[in-house]
């Protein structure tokens, strides 16, 4: 085991409230129970979670749950987990999951780091996405930052061989950071010279296309298991 939850370590994540619209307190009292998978110390049988054998997707940190949605929607032939601590973000991808009638979709409210360890067996996952984490942008938090080298590792060992790995992000020094402990890992191999095209499956967000607007970059890195 990488990490051990029972112990202290950094958070790359901050809890914060939030508050929850009427729509998204009535998605999670009415679609919680359907679609979201309680955290346990036990390995998930995805088969029993979908109903069906299928390749998984693992998503951590969602955010709201549109790209989740997305992708979700226009690959009906696999099953994506989204994995979020916030409960805001919980309910409004539950509302979308509704409204789409998303059932290749399940969300677990946990942190990521615990649900893989302890949720997640070793060769299981056809592909994890990463898009857009926390950066930390100030150099004395770096550490925080969630793709770091163990952190990689875990992933690796979860995913099955030719599985990929997908992060983005809108940060320049954490794309370098990002590209930097990926092509270290020796279990992994880039798809591309460097930075990848945005693959046609992850949509551009409106915080994404404002951005581009004003001229800001955003970095892809697809690699894949050896």
């Amino acid at each position: 085991m990488l990490y051990d939850p029972t112990e202290r370590r950094i958070k790359s994540f901050v809890t914060r409230a939030g508050r929850l619209s009427t729509a998204q307190e009535r998605a999670l009292n009415d679609l919680g129970p359907q679609f979201m998978i309680e955290y346990a110390k036990a390995p998930l049988d995805t088969v029993a979670a979908f109903g069906r054998t299928a390749p998984v997707v693992l998503e951590i940190g969602f955010g709201m749950g549109q790209t989740t949605a997305h992708i979700a929607r226009h690959m009906p032939e696999k099953d994506f987990i989204g994995v979020e601590v916030h409960t805001p973000g919980v309910g409004s991808l539950l509302k979308l999951i509704g409204e789409e009638g998303l059932a290749n979709l399940r969300v677990i409210q946990h942190d990521a780091v615990e649900v893989l360890n302890n949720m997640i067996p070793a060769g299981t996952l056809a592909g994890v996405h990463v898009f857009f984490p926390d950066p930390w942008h100030k150099a004395r938090h770096n550490k925080r930052r969630l793709i770091q080298p163990p952190f990689v590792k875990l992933l690796v060992d979860r995913l099955q061989p030719g599985g990929y790995l997908h992060l983005a992000t809108d940060w320049e020094d954490y794309a370098v950071q990002m590209l930097e402990v990926l092509s270290a890992e020796e279990g992994l191999q880039n798809t591309a010279e460097g930075y990848a095209p945005q693959p046609a499956y992850r949509p551009l967000t409106k915080f994404e296309n404002r951005g581009l607007k004003l001229g800001h970059g955003v970095w892809d890195l697809v690699f894949t298991k050896k």
